[in-house]
């Protein structure tokens, strides 16, 4: 049996320094060719037209060359999230969870048929060279990024420590496009961030779910436990998502165990569930998590799971709503498939695709200065899975509400007002649990 992975992967947010891959192992078995025979009789207009072309093309062609771009097609008539990989995509993508790799720094993605900066990742060549969020980037190393997959223009960037790649960006006020060259650098992102940000209150600021990410998370809360903190910021936003099986993991580090994180079903309606093991000490302190319309997947996992049991308030702004589940399923020669097998749902039974997590309390970032970019979200994606509970309805009146959200590219510690609610908050509720002064 091929070996099949599941992922809970935000497909539309390609990291360039880190593609999330996927090391989920499941025992769902495929389905043999032979289960639909009448329908692969079908596959004679294939060949027949396989065989005109190399018959009668005007120059020589590679049959693997067709047949992967014939695969390349059928999956992009899926969801955003499915895709064919060649080998060296496939090896990629297993190599990608590791965290460590070079390349130019900065997360891309297809909107409107346009590859376009997410935002750049701090400290990296792309952020260096100026590269900003809601870039467009028309050529790479002077080939068109037109009909480019993600994962080809991910490809095209990545390289050796040392060595150049130059983008053609088009800017939202540019006239007309113009030239970045960047050398590329090894990008080493750690998925887990933490500091004491007031008295007694810790922050933890979780990048992308790897396969470190839990472990990173075990020794950030020992080491801000040790500091006496009694609260806790959790901060999800602008994560993309990464593995199940972390999220799961992260998840199970703030509730006791048998809890249910997440449990996902596939076109045969048949449920699997992911519970809380409890073979790692939880923390049960008070805790805020921020999220945006960034937070995705992997990352609305634990959202979900910490609003649906009542662990953490939630705050900032709507989640961007990718409830899907992608198997990353190994084919022969190398190559293998992403493909969307599931949906999942929160504790409570909900889909949030195309819907996302309304947080508990609603705080939006003004952009300073007019520097801004465009929120999109899943529901923005074309091809996009249906949330079978929320029929899409008004499409027309929420696309033109939507049009005009945008978030600020960068926001600096001094203007975040979603953390500085956050640490108000649980201050207040220092102040609730200990008394108001002159109490008796």
């Amino acid at each position: 049996m091929k070996k099949r992975r599941l992922v809970a992967v935000f497909g539309w947010f390609v990291i360039v320094s880190l593609l999330i891959g996927g090391l989920l192992v499941s025992e769902m078995p495929l389905k043999s060719a032979d289960a639909e025979s009448q329908e692969y009789q079908d596959l004679r207009l294939f060949t027949e037209a396989l065989t005109i072309i190399k018959n009668s093309y005007v120059e020589e062609v590679d049959t693997k060359d067709l047949i992967y771009g014939a695969l390349k097609g059928m999956l992009r008539t899926l969801d955003p999230h499915s895709a064919f990989m060649p080998p060296d995509e496939y090896k990629e993508m297993q190599i990608d969870t590791r965290g460590e790799f070079g390349g130019l720094g900065i997360q891309i993605g297809i909107k409107k048929g346009m590859l376009t900066v997410i935002a750049p990742i701090e400290d990296t060549p792309a952020w260096k060279a100026g590269i900003k969020a809601g870039d467009k980037i028309i050529k790479v190393d002077g080939e068109s990024t037109r009909d480019m997959t993600l994962f080809e223009a991910v490809k095209k960037m990545r390289g050796p420590r040392g060595t150049d790649v130059t983008i053609t960006i088009m800017r939202e006020g540019w006239k007309e496009p113009r030239d970045f060259t960047i050398t590329r650098d090894i990008i080493k992102i750690k998925s887990v961030r933490y500091k004491v940000v007031d008295d007694g209150i810790g922050y933890v600021k979780i990048n992308q779910f790897q396969e470190r990410t839990a472990s990173e998370l075990e020794s950030a809360l020992k080491s801000l436990k040790e500091k006496k903190i009694d609260s806790l910021v959790l901060d999800l936003r602008n994560n993309p998502g990464g593995l199940l099986k972390s999220a799961v993991d992260v998840t199970e580090q703030f509730l006791p165990p048998e809890r249910l994180v997440v449990y996902i079903k596939g076109r045969s309606g048949e449920k699997t569930e992911y519970k809380t093991k409890g073979d790692r000490p939880y923390y049960d302190l008070p805790m805020v998590v921020l999220v945006n319309h960034g937070s995705a997947s992997a990352s609305e996992i634990v959202a979900g799971a910490l609003k649906d049991w009542k662990r953490a308030v939630l705050l900032g702004v709507q989640t961007f709503g990718k409830g899907s589940v992608q198997s990353v399923i190994q084919l022969s020669g190398g190559s293998g498939l992403r493909l969307t097998t599931a949906k999942y749902y929160t504790p409570k039974g909900i889909s949030i695709q195309n819907e996302g997590i309304e947080p508990d309390i609603v705080v939006r970032i003004k952009p300073q200065n007019g520097e801004a970019y465009p929120v999109i979200r899943e529901k923005d994606l074309e091809h996009h899975l249906k949330n079978e509970q929320k029929p899409e309805e008004n499409k027309q009146q929420q696309k033109k509400e939507e049009e005009q959200e945008v978030a600020p590219i960068q926001v600096d510690e001094e203007n975040d007002v979603q953390l500085q609610r956050a640490i108000d908050l649980l201050k207040g509720w220092r102040v609730f649990r200990e008394g108001f002064p002159g109490d008796n």
